[in-house]
This record gives structure tokens, C-alpha cells and sequence, in this order.
């Protein structure tokens, strides 16, 4: 089995169990068996290896053996690297963790801000985005996110429960955030949580992953 088989036979797995085939005897063999082991036979049939080794080549046992194992070898150490070493899949593994990271925290900056300190959250999420997102951003907390926190004496904090990439391209991605918001408010001080999922477009600008999208699911 090639080790593209070996992807396509286990996609969900990152490691696979080697598999290790026995050659089973067949009928001629069996009766090469019969024959070398007849009254005139020096010695005892010794299966279907025996047959070959008794053969005109007459190759002996431990060069044999020594080939088998140079090829084993040989073998194992491709399947390792395949498996092992895949510069490919470091490399998108690497920017899916980035992608992921970029959209959490954002995502936390985003729905996480205080009455009493405000202007410093917004500030702090500005930084998390880019592209029209950020226009939109800007325009948003200025008409309905200042005045309904500061009527309402508002805080409301974020927590990413769990995220995954979606959509992977390159310079790109899409991630799905599942996260928890506590919200109190001057008339319910009592936390009010509210589980949601969103899906978040980032893009790297300038070696930065900023948010460019934003939308509940």
C-alpha cells in the first residue's frame, strides 16, 4: 500500500498501524513439500522458503535475509517521513492555529467591554480588525454599543468555549467560534450568560491576522 492509500484509509487518524502480510502456502508448494520430503530426501522439507533456497540460484540464508531487512528499512524510513515529516501539513497546520487564535481573540475583544472603560475596549477591538469590518465596526459602537452601555452602566464579557477552522485558504480562513457572554447590567447584576456561535473571517494584512467578517450563525 502506498502512502497516499495510507492517507485515504485514515482520514481521521494522524498515525496508522503497520500492517505486516503472510505469505500463504499454495497448492505446488504444498506438493514440493511432498516431494522433498520422500523416503530419498537427505532432509526434512523446509516449506515454501526451503524449495527456493534448494533451487539452482542456491542463495544462502543470510544474504537473504540481509536484503529483506535493507528493503524493510528502506521502506519504514520512506513511511516515517511521509507520516512524520510533512513540511505540507506543518505548514497549514501552522496557519490554521494562527487563523484560530486571531479569530478568538477577537472574538473576545469584540463582545467583551465595560461601561466603565469603554473607550479602551473599543480601542483594544479595533486592533483585531481590518477592511470594511473595521468602518462598520467604528460606526456601530459610536450610534448603538456607547450609548446603550453607558444608559444601561453595561458589562459584558466573552469566553471562547471552542474553535475550529472552517474554510482555509491562502492569506485566509474562516473559523467557527462557539462562546459563552456574561452580561450584567444596573437593573440584573446577577450575570446573565448567553451561549452563540459565530463565524469569523480573518485575513492576514501586513503578516497580521485581522477579523473581516463577523457574522452570528
Amino acid at each position: 500500500m502506498t502512502d497516499h492509500g495510507r492517507q485515504q484509509g485514515s482520514a481521521e487518524s494522524e498515525f496508522d498501524d503497520s500492517a505486516t502480510s503472510v505469505i500463504p502456502a499454495t497448492s505446488e508448494t504444498d506438493e514440493w513439500d511432498d516431494q522433498a520430503s520422500g523416503p530419498d530426501s537427505p532432509e526434512p522439507a523446509r516449506g515454501w522458503a526451503g524449495n527456493v533456497w534448494r533451487t539452482k540460484i542456491n542463495l544462502k540464508p543470510v544474504p537473504v535475509i540481509l536484503i529483506v531487512l535493507i528493503l524493510l528499512s528502506g521502506g519504514t524510513t520512506a513511511w516515517l517521513y511521509a507520516k512524520l515529516y510533512r513540511p505540507d501539513q506543518q505548514v497549514d497546520a501552522s496557519v490554521a492555529r494562527a487563523a484560530v487564535s486571531a479569530a478568538s481573540d477577537g472574538t473576545v475583544a469584540l463582545l467583551s467591554y465595560s461601561s466603565d472603560t469603554l473607550d479602551k475596549d473599543i480601542a483594544a477591538a479595533r486592533t483585531h480588525l481590518g477592511g470594511d469590518f473595521l468602518d462598520y465596526y467604528n460606526q456601530f459602537t459610536q450610534q448603538f454599543v456607547v450609548p446603550g452601555a453607558k444608559q444601561k452602566a453595561l458589562k459584558t464579557t466573552a469566553k471562547v468555549m471552542r474553535a475550529a477552522v472552517s474554510e482555509l485558504h491562502p492569506g485566509s480562513a474562516v473559523v467557527l467560534v462557539f462562546v459563552d457572554q456574561s452580561t450584567t447590567t444596573k437593573d440584573t447584576p446577577e450575570p446573565t450568560i448567553k451561549p452563540s456561535s459565530v463565524l469569523v473571517s480573518v485575513t492576514q494584512v501586513n503578516g497580521k491576522w485581522l477579523i473581516t467578517k463577523f457574522n452570528p450563525v
